[in-house]
């Protein structure tokens, strides 16, 4: 199964674009911040997430303000062919 929940912030927002069968999409990338057990020691982890949404949750997040902290939900997948890693696919968030 390939499905991520991943509290974070949004750190940068590219402008809103329309794919080519006319869905809204929205580039973003995602700080995450906690803290994890890890061998039974504590340690911090950060990470940073490119993601992308389409569709109904693209139009609900564009009009989110940078630094927005959120519970993330969707799927990982490979990063377009000219780009490196992976991406977060943003299915739903809710605020936290």
């Amino acid at each position: 199964m390939n499905q991520l929940l991943l509290s974070a912030r949004i750190a940068e927002a590219q402008p809103p674009r329309s794919t080519p069968a006319g869905l809204t999409a929205i580039d973003l990338l995602l700080e995450h911040e906690s803290q994890a057990t890890e061998g039974g020691v504590p340690r911090q982890v950060r990470a940073t997430l490119r993601a992308v949404a389409f569709g109904e949750v693209a139009q609900r997040l564009q009009s989110l303000a940078l630094g927005t902290e959120a519970a993330f939900s969707g799927f990982l997948a490979a990063a377009p062919r000219n780009a490196k890693g992976i991406v977060l696919h943003i299915q739903s968030f809710e605020l936290t």
